[in-house]
């Protein structure tokens, strides 16, 4: 009895871990945009919950699957949240502002296959670089930890766009330009 009560807590527990990672991702798809795709998404989700509420409320006089379930869904969200950084889909803008003007960090950055958009600008110390890159969200570690590398003091400020046009390098960054 015992073995057999464990195992419907363990199921409930893996049931409601999946069907909340499906929830996360066809959110986050719907977002940005994924419609189809979240769709798809969505129908998987349901059938899981249907499947795993089932279950609770099948044995809804057994306490431990009530836990187990509201276990599942808490790991659920942040398994989702994990995927949907491995994920990384999208566009991060990053804004740099540098601590000195530097001619060579834009055509550093160029090489490393990010396009660049560069001005002077004015801070309180004096004469800045100011700086706009949009990147894939999977490389935006990357770019943090190049930016670092050529200026430690530099002002870094990312969001992510709501609508991109234009622009040569965005083509590039589509086709897979941008340097590994």
């Amino acid at each position: 009895m015992l073995e057999n009560s464990l195992f419907m807590v363990a199921i409930i527990l893996i049931i409601n871990v999946v069907y909340v990672s499906f929830f996360t991702i066809r959110m986050i798809l719907t977002l940005k945009g994924y419609r189809y795709f979240a769709a798809f998404v969505s129908m998987i989700e349901v059938i899981i919950y249907i499947t795993g509420l089932g279950l609770v409320l099948d044995n809804l006089n057994e306490i431990q699957n009530v836990i187990a379930y509201a276990v599942g869904y808490g790991l659920g969200v942040i398994v989702g949240m994990k995927l949907e950084e491995k994920l990384a889909l999208g566009y991060i803008t990053v804004n740099v502002i540098t601590k000195e003007y530097d001619k060579d960090l834009p055509k550093t950055l160029r090489a490393e296959g990010y396009g660049v958009t560069s001005w002077a600008s004015n801070g309180l110390e004096g004469e800045r670089m100011s700086l706009q890159i949009l990147t894939p969200r999977k490389y935006e570690l990357k770019l943090y930890t190049k930016i670092k590398e050529l200026d430690p003091k530099a002002f870094i400020i990312a969001y992510e766009p709501k609508t991109i046009h234009g622009g040569f390098w965005v083509k590039n960054v589509k086709k897979g330009k941008l340097s590994e």
